[in-house]
């Protein structure tokens, strides 16, 4: 595998970087991103989370957004359990993925969470969901309402046009879908049950998309340990409003699971 480039699966043609050993090599940290964002978008997490771990870092962009292929307008309200049925697994067998982590950032958590809730996939370790969404919330709504104002009337366009080769088909397919009044029933707590492996939850206590109760919900509802990192001063981005204490938070549970595999039989989370 190149260190960037692009698969296909299926009809979709989804742009990739790939950090590090590959799967084949150690395990890996598969990072799904959120509504608006890309491959390009994380920055140089990807390279931090890879030094900090010593496994390899996917990450990839969604069709509709980045350089992927666009998406059919609108999209279904079930668009995240779709990406978790369809174009995960598949992504997952085309790069060989053989162990390690699903890291998914607010839609992203949510796709982690429908796969880990739906398919017993005994090469996932854990799952890091960093402003995951479980159901949605009045003060969510309102925040991407806000957005939909914030990208016709402001620069914002423009900025998402530096990382989406179309980015009225990456704002519209997340915005449309999330303001349809339907998606007020949207909630995937029942998949919570049946996670069978580690979670941390990293949150912003200032997460304008979502409240503690996304947490509370996730303890409640899981049988799995779930940990979790509430960084104070952090929004909805905790890896670029608090990069360190993210990191740190990200770099010890992948130690924990790799010690608790040690303890045990399965093959190991590699050490940095």
């Amino acid at each position: 595998m190149d260190d960037s480039g692009f698969l296909t699966i299926g009809d979709q043609r989804l742009e990739y970087r790939m950090v590090g050993p590959r799967p084949d090599q150690a395990p890996t940290i598969v990072m799904l991103h959120e509504g608006l964002g890309c491959a390009g978008l994380w920055g140089d997490f990807p390279e931090k989370v890879q030094k900090a771990t010593g496994c390899g870092v996917f990450v990839y962009s969604r069709a509709g957004y980045g350089q992927s292929s666009p998406v059919k307008l609108p999209r279904p309200l079930t668009y995240m359990h779709d990406e978790a049925r369809d174009t995960l697994p598949a992504l997952l067998e085309a790069i060989g993925f053989q162990h390690g982590v699903l890291f998914g950032h607010s839609d992203g958590a949510s796709i982690a969470t429908i796969y880990a809730g739906t398919h017993q996939d005994h090469r996932v370790a854990g799952l890091i969901l960093m402003a995951p969404h479980f159901f949605t919330e009045d003060v969510g709504i309102a925040a991407i309402a806000e957005a939909k104002k914030a990208y016709e009337t402001t620069d914002l366009r423009a900025k998402l046009a530096r990382w989406h080769a179309d980015p009225d088909n990456a704002f519209k397919g997340w915005n449309g879908a999330w303001l349809d009044p339907d998606f007020r029933k949207w909630d995937i707590t029942e998949q919570l049950a049946y996670i069978r492996v580690p979670v941390l939850i990293v949150q912003g206590a200032d997460d304008q998309y979502g409240t503690v109760r996304q947490i509370e919900v996730a303890q409640d509802e899981c049988y799995c340990p779930v940990e979790v990192a509430l960084l104070p001063g952090a929004k909805h981005s905790p890896q670029r409003e608090a990069p360190e204490a993210t990191l740190q938070a990200v770099a010890e549970f992948v130690e924990r699971i790799r010690q608790n595999e040690m303890a045990g039989t399965r093959p190991a989370i590699a050490s940095s």
